[in-house]
């Protein structure tokens, strides 16, 4: 038996924590926070409760998977989960409405073509297919594997190039490049493009620049469902939390953590700020890898050839506006809306640049609209909580400290957010507006391709006894994609550094 100290308390870390411990290992989980859940927080106020990180769980599988490895209670057992049914609503520019149903190609097919047009369905299903061969080639590297070594592999776009007829007959296959390019070339409608690019605008990818194997996103949303755990997805949190104190996990809340101790070049524990120190054989560290230097003096963490953290797509930062509304919710309300840029473009401008430096807030940005069937959202039901987001540019090329910036633009995205609830600014009890914070999007998972520029750091550093968990690791952000980063994290420490991953 071992002793492992966990550094951070995030989902990822939680669930290295909570496989850890029934191994057999002593865990202790030191949290410089309040809470546990990392992204998956909830504002409170008067009786009303907002999600305010990411709002529906996909790929539940990873932690019915973590559940079943945990315990005998089954994570349904834990958390009352419901597939969302339609799994969005999408409002257009041009006003064009479609509602798209949850985990059903054909249904999907049929609303596309029924909203927007014969043909629309078709061409969508085609990219998704196109999508499934993406994720088919890289589901094992980019999910339940450690980065491989030869991660340079991975560089290389597994989307498949469509083929076009040339002169005499001779086919063309153009390499693919980007997200927006594949957009422009299969889809063609500007709404299909909104459709697409949306999924990868609220991970802070910009289409421009992300790998056309973006395209997974509305492929993993569109075949595994989305789901919404009752009492939002702060229950999810709750749930693994009490599930890793079933197995004992020790933590420790309020317990900032200042550096890693060093014995005979290996991670032996941390430091704390109070001055004690928690020895240890592990650790595993729930944080961004771009803050580890400031806690390991004792070497390089990563070698020339290794994927190393940076800037990556922390180019984005997330608004967040809560709304208390007075009113019923009405039956058949859509869970989640997505009401799109009026101008794309311009959108993308403002939120990632335009090649001129100049970055900042747009006249009419893609909102997401959230209004949750769920009693524990709201004092009565009498009562409605709403959650607005959009994605934004980060601090810095805009000041959100600013007040009247901020009010403006939640102004604003209510305004455009009335698409999806009609008269919601004349219901409107009291709002909180939540400004971006440097590094609170969530990140995107890890995608293949660009040079391997959307992949994440591995989960082993170069220290023997130091691993890294979580979303700004391998592989990559999502709360699916965070539960794999632990169980990655667990299997290369009960297994050996050796481990290749699930069978």
């Amino acid at each position: 038996m071992a002793r492992i100290a966990v550094i951070g308390a995030g989902m990822g870390a939680m669930a290295a924590a909570a496989r850890l411990a029934v191994a057999g290992h002593r865990v202790a989980v030191y949290e410089r926070g309040a809470t546990y859940g990392g992204a998956l927080r909830r504002y409170e106020r008067d009786g009303f409760a907002f999600d305010t990180g990411p709002g529906l769980l996909h790929l539940p599988a990873v932690y019915r998977d973590l559940f079943l490895k945990t315990g005998k209670e089954p994570l349904e057992s834990c958390v009352e989960l419901a597939q969302v049914d339609p799994a969005s609503r999408h409002v257009f520019a041009d006003g064009t409405a479609v509602s798209l149903p949850n985990a059903s190609r054909a249904g999907v097919l049929a609303a596309l073509d029924e909203a927007l047009g014969d043909g629309a369905g078709e061409r969508w299903s085609a990219l998704v297919n196109r999508a499934r061969e993406a994720w088919d080639a890289t589901r094992r590297p980019l999910l339940e594997e450690p980065l491989w070594q030869d991660w340079r592999v991975l560089g290389r776009d597994p989307y498949p190039a469509v083929r076009r007829r040339g002169l005499f007959g001779r086919g063309k296959g153009p390499t693919t490049a980007t997200l927006a390019e594949i957009a422009h070339r299969e889809l063609a409608d500007p709404r299909l493009v909104a459709l697409l690019e949306s999924h990868a605008l609220a991970y802070g990818f910009d289409p421009r620049s992300a790998p056309a194997s973006a395209a997974v996103l509305p492929y993993m949303e569109q075949t595994f469902g989305s789901w919404y755990p009752r009492g939002g997805m702060r229950a999810l949190a709750a749930a693994v939390y009490e599930r890793c104190r079933a197995r004992k996990v020790e933590f420790s809340f309020g317990a900032e953590v200042t550096g890693i101790v060093a014995k005979d070049g290996r991670a032996a524990g941390v430091g704390l700020a109070d001055g004690r120190v928690a020895e240890a054989e592990f650790v595993v560290a729930g944080i961004d890898p771009v803050q580890l230097p400031g806690l390991w003096e004792e070497g390089e963490l990563w070698g020339a050839e290794d994927v190393r953290p940076g800037p990556g797509d922390r180019a984005a930062g997330r608004l967040t506006v809560c709304l208390a509304l007075r009113g019923a919710r009405p039956a058949g309300a859509v869970h989640r809306t997505v009401v799109h840029a009026g101008d794309r473009a311009a959108e993308l401008a403002g939120v990632f640049g335009d090649g001129s430096g100049r970055r900042g807030p747009c006249a009419r940005p893609t909102v997401t609209v959230l209004r949750p069937d769920d009693p524990t959202t709201r004092p009565d039901d009498g009562h409605e909580a709403v959650t607005l987001a959009a994605t934004v540019a980060p601090p810095g090329p805009v000041d959100w400290s600013d007040r009247e910036t901020l009010v403006r633009e939640a102004d604003r995205m209510t305004g455009i957010a009335e698409a999806a609830v009609p008269g919601l600014r004349e219901r409107v009890l009291w709002r909180e507006v939540l400004p971006p914070v440097e590094g609170d999007l969530v990140p995107g998972p890890a995608l293949a391709g660009r040079d391997g520029r959307f992949l994440r750091p591995g989960n082993r550093t170069r220290i023997p006894g130091l691993y890294t968990v979580g979303g700004w690791s391998h592989p990559g952000g999502g709360p699916a994609h965070a539960g794999m980063s632990g169980a990655i994290v667990a299997g290369l420490i009960v297994n050996g550094d050796d481990w290749h991953g699930s069978t």
